[in-house]
């Protein structure tokens, strides 16, 4: 059974009106002269805590019983997920508890005390995220709301493809021929892809993560759920070993195909937007834009076509992004 519909993500839209900021999209001339086609920016590193994930974790704690809200919450994230839950918990008068891996990235753990959260550090190499905030959530009878793999963070997530095909519209495009997605655990992916079924059926989804992190790729090629372990690379963001169990038969089904980039590609986009766009984003911020501005879209079938493309986040400090960029 299909973990949400598209009237759950239109119910998430009412929820975040007014309170979500409605991301506008960017058109860069040089842009669409390197990809070869005309490509709509999704700028969700301009959204309320830097990335798409207030959308789901405001979508999901507002609607909590006044019950639930007196007894907390806990989330396990990176970061984005972390502080877009720990700041919906602080606007709906409850309290957040996040465990966080120790080498996220310094500024994603301040920002997520910053909004009140308690952080607790763990290892994500060796011990087990979940594990650990279920264990939180036994003891102190929290309310646990993980990263992708639940029904109202899916449907929140996928107002972002909802407003991308009105904002496409209103710019005077026919259709909007693809949308590519930045991908780790799929709540992203699987909101926009139920969003683009029912209401741009014609648009062509594609599913970007990390080469070092293509868990979804193999997922598809084995026909099954893949766990790769906990990947290498500098898209923190999407450090998932494998696809979410409610994430994945939406993703397997809807999503037209999985793509990979490489960190070079990622870091190189990072600096093109930066330089070309005025953009700051994060290495997951712009692993959908390096999968259109280094893959082939014409192969695609998408030469001169309408593209979206997310840009999900902008979490990064000064210091790591002249780091990153320095070397591109």
């Amino acid at each position: 059974m299909v973990a949400i519909t598209i009237d759950d993500v239109q119910t998430a839209a009412d929820r975040l009106r007014g309170v979500a900021v409605r991301t506008p999209i960017v058109r860069v001339p040089a842009l669409d002269e390197l990809a070869g086609a005309r490509v709509y920016l999704k700028a969700e590193n301009l959204q309320r805590t830097g990335a798409f994930k207030f959308r789901g974790g405001y979508n999901t704690v507002s609607a909590l019983s006044p019950e639930d809200l007196d007894r907390g919450v806990v989330a396990f994230s990176s970061g984005n997920h972390a502080q877009a839950i720990a700041c919906a918990a602080a606007m709906s008068g409850s309290t957040a508890v996040i465990v966080m891996p120790s080498d996220a990235p310094p500024e994603k753990i301040v920002a997520t005390e910053g909004y009140g959260a308690r952080v607790v550090l763990y290892d994500r190499y060796t011990e087990d995220r979940a594990d650990i905030a279920l264990a939180i959530a036994a003891d102190e009878g929290r309310v646990t709301i993980p990263p992708y793999d639940h029904p109202m963070v899916m449907a929140g997530q996928g107002t972002v493809a909802l407003e991308l095909v009105e904002q496409v519209a209103a710019a005077g495009e026919p259709e909007l021929a693809a949308m590519f997605v930045c991908l780790g655990g799929g709540g992203l992916l699987a909101g926009s892809a139920i969003a683009l079924a029912a209401v741009s059926s014609e648009t062509k989804v594609y599913g970007v993560e990390p080469e070092a992190g293509d868990d979804h790729l193999r997922s598809r090629v084995a026909g099954e759920r893949v766990d790769i372990g906990v990947p290498r690379t500098i898209a923190d963001g999407q450090q998932v070993s494998k696809p979410g169990e409610l994430t994945w038969p939406i993703n397997n089904e809807l999503v037209t195909d999985f793509v990979t980039v490489t960190d070079d590609e990622i870091v190189a986009t990072m600096r093109v937007l930066f330089d070309h766009a005025k953009l700051v984003v994060e290495p997951s911020g712009a692993s959908a834009l390096a999968a259109v501005l280094h893959g082939d879209v014409a192969a695609r079938g998408l030469a001169d076509q309408a593209i979206g493309v997310t840009l999900s986040g902008g979490n990064i400090g000064y210091e790591r992004f002249q780091s990153l960029l320095g070397d591109a």
